[in-house]
């Protein structure tokens, strides 16, 4: 963690609702004038998706599975040093990876590619950062030691399931009953290397649905927010307000003396209510490093 160099990192699945974080963070960033240098967890991936497809090949052929929830998927190793790199000098390297032809046309390259390692841009007020690992820990690498705050971003896990199966199906091509067993093969990387990180996590973001998902695998439709409750849980909850929020949000309730829950239509609103409150301490805390750093400079 650092004063000078804070970072941020949402941590999740996709079904979490990826969309709604993205513009609540854009609306606060713009509200607080910060400029974040933003970096996508794909971008760790270890493999190309061609290069990923080999390696799911040659792991089925050995009787072990490989995900892109786990660490032989992905660099921790990489993620972890720039984190630290930030924290530490405010600069780092990072890349891209260009799901589609849309992204990879500028690059004159193809989709499931990545771009090569660059410098980030100077003059960031943080670091931003959106996917999988933000605050993943393993014998090795321990990334969730370098972020200032850390937000999850999760459904409940049926939920997640039906997003899984119906992006993959309608958008990918892919058979249920592919998806089905990729589900099944992430599994052990999921409840080891996803899971444990909501355990570290400052405030937690869970989207559970009101209508009937018990068999996600027959599934016709995603649920959406509207038809969702957003439980958003505090991991200390001490200087939290939670009368100003109860006011503020309509239809929200408390179920524990750490857990707000709030009608899912609310989602983005909550966000922006509860986290620019923290990111701008995040930031007057840096200024007064900065001050610090000043008047010592000055001796």
């Amino acid at each position: 963690m650092s004063s000078r160099n804070p970072i941020i990192a949402v941590t999740g699945s996709s079904g979490a609702g990826t969309s709604t974080t993205t513009e609540s963070f854009e609306h606060i960033f713009r509200t607080l004038d910060i400029t974040s240098a933003n970096v996508e967890g794909d971008s760790f991936h270890r493999y190309s998706r061609q290069e990923m497809d080999l390696e799911k090949r040659k792991a089925r052929d050995e009787g072990r599975n490989i995900s892109y929830f786990g660490d032989q998927a992905n660099d921790f190793d990489a993620l972890e040093k720039l984190f630290k790199d930030y924290s530490e000098t405010g600069k780092g390297q990072m890349r891209r990876y260009l799901h589609t032809f849309d992204e990879a046309v500028p690059y004159n390259q193809m989709p499931g590619t990545f771009t090569p390692w660059e410098d980030l841009g100077e003059g960031t007020d943080l670091l931003f950062y959106e996917g999988l690992h933000g605050g993943v820990v393993t014998d090795k690498n321990d990334v969730a030691q370098h972020v200032d705050l850390l937000i999850g971003m999760v459904p409940i896990v049926n939920l997640e399931w039906i997003q899984k199966i119906i992006r993959d199906t309608n958008k990918r091509g892919h058979s249920r009953e592919a998806v089905t067993h990729s589900i099944v093969r992430s599994m052990d990387d999921y409840i080891n290397f996803i899971t444990p990180q909501f355990s570290r996590t400052h405030v937690n973001f869970q989207r559970v649905p009101t209508v009937d998902t018990s068999n996600p695998f027959s599934a016709k439709a995603i649920p959406s927010l509207d038809e969702s409750f957003v439980v958003i849980r505090f991991r200390d909850s001490t200087h939290i307000d939670f009368p100003y929020y109860l006011s503020m949000i309509d239809g929200a309730f408390m179920s524990r003396v750490n857990t707000l829950v709030v009608p899912g239509g609310k989602m983005g609103f909550a966000m922006e209510l509860i986290l620019t409150p923290l990111i701008k301490e995040l930031m007057d805390k840096k200024a007064e490093a900065n001050k610090q750093l000043d008047w010592m400079s000055d001796l």
